[in-house]
C-alpha cells in the first residue's frame, strides 16, 4: 500500500470509538474521520447511562483517547442520509465503520400498548440523561409504575423511580428532569420478566444496588428464587439469584417506596380508556429454550405508568443494506455483506447495529477489535483501497452542500458550559439538554441564556431550564 488509508466511523458512541481506539493502535499512520448527528460524543455512554452511575461514566475518560490524536478529527451534526449519502461516504474512504447503535425498542404487542402512559424505557431514559431528542415525561399522578424486561435498562429506570431525590440530586440531570422527579409520589415500581429469575441478563452489581436503595422495601416472591438447580449457571446468575434471596427476607422499616420483582409473568393488556390505568398478568411456565406458555392464570396490578424494556433493535441507515428482521447491517465477522451473500468493499459494521443488542458497554471493544483485523487484513491486501481518483471527504462534501460541522472544540465548549452550570448549582455537571442551546454553544460559544438555576420542588424557568426536544430547525 503507497498511500495512508482514510476511515470514516459513523457514530462516536463506544462501538465507534473503541474501533477508532484499535486502528490507531494497529497502525501508525491511519487517519479517521468521526461522524455523529449528535454534537457531543459518547452515544450510549452519555445518553443512555443512568445519571447516578459515576463509575460507568468514567469510562468516558478512556473513550476521548483517540480525539488526542492529530490523526482524529470529529464532525458533529453530520447525518448520514441527510447531511451526506452513503455513496458519497464510501466514495471517500478507504473504509467505512458504521457504528450506529441500535436506537429503536421492541413493542409488547399487546392490547393497549398505545395509551397514554405507556412508552418505551428508551424514552424515559433519553429524558433522564438529558439527551436533545427527548420528550419531557410526565409523573404527576403515577403511584405505581411496571416496567416490563428483566435486564440493566429496567434496573436503571426502577432504580430512578424508586430512589428518593436525594440520591440524584447530585447527578449531571437537566434541572427540569429533576424537579419533576422531586414532585413525584412513586409509591410502587414493579419489574416484570416472562421468564425466571435465573434467565434475568441483570448483571449483579447493578441487581445489588437496585434491591439495597435506601428507604426501598423489596418485594419478591420466595417461590420464584426457590429449588432452582444451580449445577450449570455461570458466576453472574448465581450471583443474581443470591441477591435476590437475600432481598425477599429483607424488612425495610418507614420504607417510602416498594419495589416488587416479578417472574413468570408476562403482559396479556394494558388497561385504560384515556390512560394507562393498569396492567393484566399471566402465569408462565417454561416451554424450551427461551419460550414460556401461559397458564390462564391471571392477575391485575393497578398502574399507571408501564415502560417496556424488552430489548432494542437498530434502525436502518440510509442507503446501506439491512436485514430487518434481526434489526442489524448484514455481516459477517464485522465485513459488510451484500443481499447475495457477498462483502460489500470498504464497509464494515461494529457495535449493536452488528451483533444486535446483547452485551455491556465494554463487549463493544472486542467486537470493534474483531472487525478492526479484518479491515487491516483487506487494507493489507488492498482489497479496500480506492485509487487516487477517490471522491471528497467529509469537510470537502459538506462545504459542497452548504454545510457546516461540529468539531471537537465545540464539545469542549459544551463541557465546559455544563461543568459551569454544575458549578454554580452545587454538582459536578448539568447537562445542555436542548438543541437550540446546543447550537448556540457549537454557533456562537454559549448557551442561549443565564446559567440554569435550581429550584427546590418545581422546575426551573423555561427559558432557563434547557427543555428537552427543542427542534434543530
Amino acid at each position: 500500500m503507497t498511500h495512508t488509508p482514510h476511515v470514516a466511523i459513523v457514530g462516536a458512541g463506544p462501538s465507534g470509538l473503541f474501533a477508532a481506539q484499535a486502528l490507531l493502535r494497529a497502525h501508525e499512520s491511519v487517519r479517521i474521520d468521526i461522524l455523529d448527528r449528535l454534537p457531543a460524543p459518547f452515544g450510549l455512554l452519555r445518553y443512555g447511562v443512568a445519571p447516578d452511575h459515576a463509575s460507568m461514566q468514567g469510562i468516558q475518560r478512556a473513550l476521548v483517547a483517540p480525539f488526542t490524536s492529530e490523526r482524529v478529527r470529529f464532525f458533529g451534526l453530520v447525518e448520514l442520509g441527510r447531511s451526506i449519502t452513503r455513496d458519497e461516504l464510501v466514495a471517500g474512504y478507504d473504509a467505512v465503520i458504521y457504528a450506529a447503535g441500535a436506537s429503536e425498542d421492541r413493542r409488547l404487542h399487546v392490547p393497549g400498548e398505545e395509551l397514554p402512559g405507556s412508552r418505551s424505557a428508551r424514552e424515559f431514559v433519553a429524558w433522564y440523561c438529558g439527551h436533545p431528542d427527548a420528550e419531557a415525561q410526565q409523573l404527576a399522578g403515577v403511584e405505581a409504575a411496571v416496567t416490563f424486561g428483566v435486564g440493566n435498562v429496567a434496573v436503571d429506570v426502577a432504580r430512578v423511580l424508586a430512589a428518593s431525590p436525594a440520591r440524584l440530586a447530585g447527578t449531571d440531570m437537566p434541572g427540569d428532569v429533576l424537579a419533576e422527579l422531586r414532585r413525584a409520589s412513586v409509591r410502587d415500581v414493579w419489574v416484570v420478566g416472562r421468564r425466571g429469575p435465573q434467565h434475568a441478563s441483570f448483571t449483579t452489581p447493578e441487581l445489588r444496588e437496585l434491591l439495597g436503595l435506601d428507604g426501598v422495601q423489596p418485594v419478591i416472591d420466595p417461590t420464584d428464587v426457590a429449588g432452582i438447580d444451580e449445577t450449570d449457571l455461570d458466576r453472574r446468575v448465581r450471583g443474581n439469584l443470591a441477591a435476590l434471596r437475600e432481598a425477599a427476607g429483607r424488612s425495610v422499616p418507614d420504607a417510602h417506596a416498594r419495589l416488587h420483582l416479578r417472574f413468570w409473568r408476562r403482559p396479556v393488556s394494558v388497561m385504560g380508556e384515556d390512560a394507562v390505568s393498569g396492567v393484566v398478568l399471566e402465569r408462565t411456565l417454561p416451554a424450551g429454550g427461551t419460550s414460556v406458555v401461559g397458564t390462564g392464570e391471571r392477575e391485575t396490578i393497578a398502574c399507571q405508568l408501564v415502560l417496556r424494556a424488552i430489548g432494542y433493535r437498530g434502525r436502518p441507515l440510509a442507503g446501506v443494506a439491512f436485514d430487518d428482521e434481526a434489526g442489524v447491517i448484514p455481516n459477517r465477522g464485522g465485513r459488510v455483506v451484500r443481499p447475495d451473500g457477498t462483502p460489500s468493499p470498504g464497509e464494515y459494521v461494529v457495535g449493536w447495529i452488528k451483533r444486535g443488542p446483547v452485551g455491556v458497554i465494554g463487549t463493544n471493544k472486542s467486537d470493534a477489535a474483531e472487525t478492526v483485523a479484518l479491515l487491516l487484513d483487506d487494507l493489507a491486501a488492498e482489497t479496500g483501497v480506492k485509487d487516487a481518483a477517490r471522491g471528497p471527504e467529509v469537510d470537502a462534501l459538506l462545504a459542497s452542500h452548504g454545510l457546516e460541522a461540529s468539531s471537537f472544540a465545540d464539545w469542549e465548549a459544551i463541557d465546559a458550559e455544563e461543568r459551569a452550570r454544575g458549578e454554580a448549582s452545587g454538582r459536578s455537571r448539568v447537562k445542555v439538554a436542548s438543541w437550540s442551546q446546543l447550537t448556540d454553544l457549537v454557533r456562537h460559544g454559549r448557551g442561549g441564556g443565564p446559567l440554569e438555576r435550581e429550584h427546590e420542588g418545581e422546575a426551573a424557568p423555561a427559558a432557563e431550564a434547557g427543555l428537552a426536544g427543542d427542534d434543530l430547525s
